[in-house]
């Protein structure tokens, strides 16, 4: 299963990187985290939703140190249909429900099941577990309001990109371990699952999109001693069982520094006997799956939101 890159980015993806160049803004562990959120959900955020659906509703759930909040993204049609739980990339401390609508609206128009953007708490103010904890809670809930949603309670999806693809494998190990609800699938994208930092895409994609430095501070928030990096529910690739988990579904991106250490752990699903599907753009960076809108949608990110709508319509079929 090892993958590599393209000689070169995809043409629109190095104009966004030589946008971003040009910009000069600062790196986002050097100002303070409000402005670094500030900043990432600028990048995100379109000022218009593009795509319609049937509802969108946002309502609150009980989790375990007081309420989260949740988006909840209908597409209408038939019934019943999956629930997907979605939680957002950002390195644990960036991102939130605004800056992942669009993204989420995709998820629900390519899949046409059901979506619920979870609201985690985020480093370094909660640091690890307590965005897992979030995560779970949700998953809790979802397996319980499956009905009231449209969905199926035997058909939960969890899914996320980069820090989200950590918890939403995190929360499925979890489950497994605590014999709660059990996910039917799980869609990572670019998911951190073990030491990226020692792997060759983590020296040769440094400055893709995201930079080492940066990487390291997200470490540096989420964890908050050595012994949260051992963790096996915050590096899930360092647990010595894998079996049991259900099927996956992973997304890797030639240019990501966290391309090897996604590839490892999809590697790990498949010797633990997990069914597991990879699909691989290597002319792509990380970032690449929230690109879904003017004014910088890009054809690939539409292509792997379909690649996971034929996955799970496979899973459930």
């Amino acid at each position: 299963m090892r993958e590599t890159r393209a000689a070169e980015p995809a043409s629109e993806v190095q104009a966004l990187l030589d946008a971003r160049s040009a910009a000069d803004a600062p790196p986002l562990h050097e100002i303070p985290i409000s402005e670094a959120r500030a900043m990432h959900q600028e990048m995100l955020t379109v000022a218009e939703p593009t795509i319609d659906l049937a509802a969108v509703e946002d309502r609150t759930i009980a989790g375990p140190d007081g309420e989260i909040d949740v988006r909840i993204y209908d597409p209408g049609g038939e019934r019943p249909r999956s629930t997907i739980l979605f939680f957002h990339g950002g390195g644990w401390v960036l991102g939130d429900i605004e800056s992942y609508d669009e993204t989420c609206r995709k998820v629900a128009e390519a899949t046409d099941d059901v979506v619920v953007s979870v609201g985690y708490r985020l480093a370094p103010e909660h640091p690890f577990p307590a965005g897992l904890k979030d995560c779970y809670a949700a998953l809790e809930w979802a397996h319980a309001a499956a009905t009231d949603l449209g969905g199926d309670a035997d058909r939960i999806v969890l899914a996320g990109d980069s820090a989200g693809g950590n918890l939403a494998t995190a929360t499925a190990l979890l489950a497994r371990d605590r014999d709660g609800p059990m996910p039917a699938y799980q869609v990572l994208i670019y998911p951190p699952t073990g030491e990226w930092a020692e792997t060759e895409s983590a020296e040769t994609n440094d400055g893709y999109f995201i930079e080492r430095t940066e990487m390291e501070w997200f470490d540096a928030c989420y964890y908050a001693d050595e012994a949260d990096r051992g963790n096996v529910y915050a590096r899930p690739r360092r647990a010595a069982d894998l079996s049991g988990l259900p099927p996956a579904t992973v997304v890797t991106a030639g240019f990501d520094p966290l391309r090897d250490d996604s590839v490892r752990y999809a590697e790990r699903l498949a010797d633990a006997g997990v069914p597991v599907t990879h699909h691989h753009y290597d002319e792509m960076t990380h970032g690449f799956f929230s690109h879904v809108s003017e004014p910088v949608a890009l054809e690939t990110a539409q292509e792997a939101h379909e690649a996971i709508a034929t996955d799970l319509e496979a899973a459930f079929a």
